[in-house]
């Protein structure tokens, strides 16, 4: 039971070395309609899923190891298929759609992100009074931003996978989101952007988690980065704090290595510890922050979807720290839970010097990344 933890936390550390900049999904559509009864969006994706998927469904081999150039070279072959996949509809019928690449932009630095820009378009009938979006070359949750020339807010409706929107009615006095939907929208949002998706923040609460099994400890550092990372992200939404991701993602990088090595330094929870969480939390808030800041969200919607999404990540966290109760309960179900030397020996230092070699691999590679 032991190797079946620790190979869990090897797998996870593995996983960790991969995690990017903070963002929900790897995909965004900006909708537009605009005068002369024309629509158009812009489909920011990631690349090398985008081509496999096109290859998948042409049955042809995957590539692999693609670069840029290549990426810009092999999908316009494929633009009647990615043609096919965006299905606009307005009051129900189907309308033509046209598709183009705009730009890809593979960085050699895997903490940065690689995407496609694809632009779609066509014509609508006069008189049009809604449409439809749906985009089949996607399996994760991405957000749809909808603006129309009537000069209305813009509106955004989170879609999973190949899913297809609600109608978004072309007017400017489209009554808003329901209050119901919009918490169950962000909430949703909170915790995958944890779990699955925040693999360099599911290390971070893991290493307050390893310090000291005793819950009311726990929970002192957890609701000081709660608390932290809501004040941050609130702010950065309000625009009133913004700092470059160049600086904000190699100082969580380094929040992920300092938990894990002062894990290896003490075994008790220090009185500066819950500070030190607290602190690390405002960048970790700048992180999601990054995550929203593209959605253009209405200003009577940015209070419940905040408390929304913070409410998610929240739940996220209390998860990952039920899981690892679970995992060391399981370890220690023979009684041996209160003999602490041997949860240190076998559990704390293996797992700290794993979080902590990951997260300083990632302060070195963002900052020289960055």
């Amino acid at each position: 039971m032991i190797r079946r933890v620790r190979g869990a936390l090897l797998a996870l550390a593995w996983l960790a070395g991969a995690a990017h900049a903070h963002e929900i999904g790897t995909t965004q559509v900006q909708l537009s309609v605009g005068p002369g009864d024309t629509w158009s969006a812009v489909i920011t994706t990631a690349p090398t899923a985008l081509v496999n998927r096109l290859e998948a469904a042409a049955g042809q081999p995957l590539s692999r190891d693609l670069t840029a150039e290549r990426v810009a070279a092999i999908l316009p072959g494929h633009g009647a298929a990615m043609a096919a996949q965006v299905e606009v509809r307005a009051d129900g019928a189907p309308v033509p759609t046209t598709v183009t690449v705009e730009r890809v932009d593979m960085p050699s630095d895997i903490t940065l992100p690689a995407f496609v820009v694809l632009r779609a378009g066509g014509a609508l009938p006069p008189g049009a009074r809604a449409i439809t979006w749906r985009y089949g070359l996607v399996h994760s949750t991405y957000g749809v931003v909808f603006t129309d020339a009537s000069g209305g807010a813009a509106r955004t409706q989170w879609l999973e996978g190949d899913a297809t929107s609600a109608p978004f009615a072309l007017a400017a006095d489209t009554a808003p989101v329901a209050l119901p939907q919009l918490v169950v929208q962000y909430l949703g949002l909170g915790f995958l952007h944890i779990l699955p998706e925040g693999l360099d923040h599911i290390l971070f609460v893991l290493g307050i988690f390893l310090l000291t099994t005793r819950l009311r400890s726990i929970l002192v550092q957890v609701t000081a980065f709660t608390l932290a990372h809501s004040v941050t992200l609130g702010l950065a939404l309000y625009g009133v704090i913004s700092l470059p991701s160049r600086v904000v993602e190699p100082l969580i990088a380094l929040s992920v290595a300092y938990v894990a090595v002062e894990n290896l330094l003490t075994t008790r929870l220090t009185p500066w510890r819950p500070l030190v969480v607290f602190g690390f939390g405002l960048l970790h808030g700048m992180g999601f922050a990054g995550a929203l800041a593209d959605l253009r969200l209405a200003r009577r919607d940015i209070i419940p979807a905040l408390v929304s999404f913070n409410a998610g990540i929240e739940l996220a966290q209390l998860s990952i720290i039920a899981a690892a109760y679970a995992a060391v309960a399981l370890v220690c179900a023979s009684g041996r839970h209160k003999d602490k030397p041997w949860y240190r020996r076998r559990v704390v230092i293996p797992a700290s010097s794993l979080i902590a070699a990951t997260g300083l691999f990632w302060t070195v590679q963002r900052a020289v990344g960055g």
